[in-house]
């Protein structure tokens, strides 16, 4: 990995991109302390501490605690993402999208012109929501109209901004903007996040205690991102043989080939599904200022809530635990659908004169690649709940309340894969034009 960060920067064009994507990502973050126009600091801040160890915790890890500052980027990535699934599920619904993402450039450049347009719509209603809800909890120095439409405008053209900036990385910068976006938030989220573990588990406590529980925690960090890293390289590849044909004199094909598919073919998209449905109905509740009790709908909020699972004084609130990883492997199952259809992988390979050895083309090519399909996405699942899961564990019996989990790594580690594999397929490019050149 540092090999190829080294010979990236003995290139002048490469090295560049670089630059402007790092330049890039300290605008990301100064815009992430300017504190939004209106706003009671102190109120807010008192206000997120007692809130932070439910549905939030994660939304202000993704946001690089953009939210916890109420900065002009408090929104950040979030709405372009919600807006990107939104219009991937879509794209089954509705014929014309489907068209165009099949249709090359042309059809891609209008599906994200329509998320543009769809993120700011999204990002208009969640900052009017927001600034309603805590309006009417103090959250704003002065609850009225100017307030609200100041704060309204602001966090929705700091979206916009996000969601520029991101564009520009993928345009003249290295890897997908949004995604780098993403990730630089959450890292930027681990230093305090360590303090917090180091605060609670090793200062203060007897030396071999200290040292134990350290122990622990590096060796808890590493086999997540172990996990985490065998789960985003893992794959099964099938078996594609060509067939000859006879042109002229000569014989063209016989070659052989793979289909490669992924054990995580879905990445991180069904635990972020799974948590935002779950999350949904706590945000809404927080936001109205209501929160768990002893009523029917306390006690259902109480189980949707991560920091209350595995706790076995109320192991009623592990009905919740059970929901999610019924909702990851469904989501899993749900996303790979809509991504990869084995139907047409059949037909193409047919039509190329290409077949899986021992398997006839055709259907019965496509109810092969079904049900290895199927039996891959169960075993990338049930990776994704353990790699979810482990942090959450830890948090609801220990009590060790962090917002880089299981999710984050999930994302941190794929993108820097993605990101190094394009910086080395931009470096044979540039060489491969250097030696037809030359």
């Amino acid at each position: 990995m540092l090999q190829t960060v080294r010979n990236a920067f003995k290139i002048k064009e490469i090295r560049n991109r670089i630059i402007f994507t790092f330049l890039m990502l300290i605008v990301v973050r100064l815009g992430s302390q300017i504190p939004a126009p209106g706003i009671n600091g102190e109120y807010f801040s008192s206000w997120f501490s007692e809130n932070s160890g439910n549905a939030f915790g994660f939304f202000d890890a993704v946001t690089g605690g953009s939210f916890e500052n109420m900065s002009v980027f408090a929104l950040s990535i979030t709405p372009y993402i919600t807006s990107s699934i939104i219009i991937q599920l879509l794209t089954i619904a509705i014929p014309k999208f489907e068209e165009w993402q099949k249709d090359g450039e042309d059809g891609r450049k209008k599906l994200t012109a329509i998320t543009r347009y769809l993120t700011v719509g999204l990002a208009l209603m969640e900052s009017l929501a927001m600034a309603i809800a805590f309006g009417r909890q103090g959250l704003l120095i002065d609850f009225n109209a100017l307030n609200v439409i100041m704060m309204v405008i602001t966090l929705t053209a700091g979206s916009a901004v996000i969601m520029w900036i991101g564009e520009r990385i993928t345009e003249r910068g290295v890897g997908n903007g949004i995604s780098i976006v993403l990730t630089i938030n959450i890292i930027s989220r681990i230093p305090s996040d360590l303090s917090t573990l180091f605060e609670q588990f090793v200062k203060g406590k007897e030396i071999a205690t200290a040292v134990l529980n350290a122990a622990i925690i590096v060796a808890i960090i590493v086999l997540v991102v172990v996990l985490v890293v065998l789960l985003q390289g893992a794959e099964r590849r099938i078996p594609v043989q060509y067939s000859r044909k006879v042109m002229g004199r000569k014989q063209v094909g016989g070659q052989s080939s793979q289909i490669p598919l992924k054990v995580n073919t879905a990445g991180v998209i069904p635990i972020i599904f799974a948590q935002s449905l779950m999350m949904f109905p706590v945000i809404i509740c927080q936001m109205l200022g209501k929160t768990g009790g002893t009523s029917v709908w306390g006690k259902i909020l109480n189980m949707l809530t991560q920091s209350n699972w595995f706790d076995f004084n109320t192991p009623i609130n592990n009905i919740g635990l059970a929901i999610y990883i019924v909702l990851v492997i469904a989501f899993a199952y749900f996303y790979t659908s809509i991504t990869f259809n084995p139907l047409e992988v059949a037909d193409n390979l047919k039509k190329q004169g290409g077949f899986i050895p021992g398997i006839r083309p055709g259907k019965p090519t496509s109810d092969y690649l079904t049900k290895m399909l199927n039996y891959i996405i169960f075993i990338g699942a049930v990776g994704l709940v353990i790699v979810a899961i482990i942090p959450i564990f830890f948090e609801g019996v220990f009590n060790a309340d962090v917002s880089f989990g299981g999710t984050s790594l999930i994302i941190i580690v794929g993108v820097i894969i993605e990101t190094l594999k394009q910086i080395e397929s931009q470096m044979r490019v540039r060489n491969y034009k250097g030696f037809l050149n030359d």
